[in-house]
């Protein structure tokens, strides 16, 4: 790579072409996943959403095609909260391989009650961590089949005032809607950063990365009808003063997407918004501490593989 490339400022809104690259981005048909696969598709890649709801991914492939000219989308049906549909759905990829999947789909709850999903795990933890541990095993041949292939975890901004509890991963004993969100995110970064160090110790080519959107709104988010939420502009309005410290989930995603394009990203590395964690370009960040802890870590990989009843390198030798 010339000088003059590795020195070129990193630019949202001039990616650099990945034609004849493949990308699935998982919950790509709403939110941040969205974006990411928006802004994805502009540079030529086949972009391909998973999603277990066909109309909204159809809607959201129709919004793509609409804004980027030739985009190559297609839908993949996934249900991460059931873990025994997602090796049927990486063999329906039906490819040779795959550059790179963006850990996207979450369920956030915000009323009390605690829910589980087909498996009887806890929804949010079962869904956001579990369905993207089990679903890497599937993906694991495919990935390193491509020349540089990326693993990218989308965690969150509400992992950072969270620590796991190892005795209750799944909330049984003490559960609050928020707090359990906040800790299954953590648990997917703890993952991302744990992951990429298996890879090397085992010599692959795929890299593990972490990026986070900082404070996405609805509200500060450019409409995509009738993808998501059409905001009025009333509520934009309102929310002009918090854009001073948080924005959209179109510069959301902008992490995300270079975590996943940019050669000049590491394996391990975390990347969310330049200001603060919370707004603006994407850069990379310190990684904190309580996400990066092996032992933390190794206890969370031997319950994770032990419930999904995965291979314990998922894959990866």
């Amino acid at each position: 790579m010339s000088s003059a490339s590795q020195s070129r400022p990193w630019d949202v809104h001039r990616l650099p072409s990945a034609e004849g690259r493949i990308f699935l981005v998982t919950g790509g048909n709403a939110g941040i996943g969205y974006f990411a696969a928006e802004q994805l598709a502009a540079t030529g890649a086949v972009v391909i959403l998973g999603s277990r709801d066909r109309a909204k991914a159809d809607a959201a492939m129709a919004s793509i095609r609409s804004r980027v000219p030739g985009a190559q989308v297609r839908h993949l049906h996934m249900d991460l909260a059931d873990l025994s549909s997602l090796k049927t759905a990486a063999d329906r990829l039906d490819l040779d391989h795959l550059d790179a999947v963006v850990h996207n789909a979450g369920v956030a709850l915000d009323d009390p009650p605690r829910r589980e999903t087909e498996d009887g795990h806890e929804l949010m933890f079962g869904t956001n961590h579990l369905g993207h541990f089990a679903l890497t095993q599937w993906l694991a041949p495919l990935l390193s089949a491509a020349p540089g292939g990326r693993i990218v975890t989308v965690g969150s901004f509400a992992a950072r005032s969270e620590r796991l509890d190892l005795g209750d991963l799944q909330s049984t004993q003490d559960y609050r809607p928020k707090r359990t969100y906040g800790r299954s995110k953590l648990a997917q970064m703890c993952f991302g950063f744990e992951l990429d160090r298996r890879l090397r110790a085992v010599g692959s080519t795929v890299l593990s990365v972490v990026a986070h959107p900082g404070g996405a709104l609805d509200s500060l988010t450019p409409s995509r009808p009738p993808v998501g939420v059409t905001t009025t502009a009333g509520e934009r309005l309102r929310a002009l003063p918090s854009a001073l410290l948080v924005q959209g989930k179109d510069a959301g995603a902008w992490p995300v997407v270079r975590a996943v394009l940019d050669p000049e990203v590491r394996g391990g590395q975390l990347w969310g918004p330049r200001v603060f964690g919370l707004r603006g370009k994407p850069r990379r960040e310190p990684t904190p501490s309580h996400m990066a802890d092996p032992a933390v870590a190794a206890h969370l990989w031997a319950v994770s593989s032990e419930l999904v009843g995965a291979d314990p390198h998922l894959g990866f030798r």
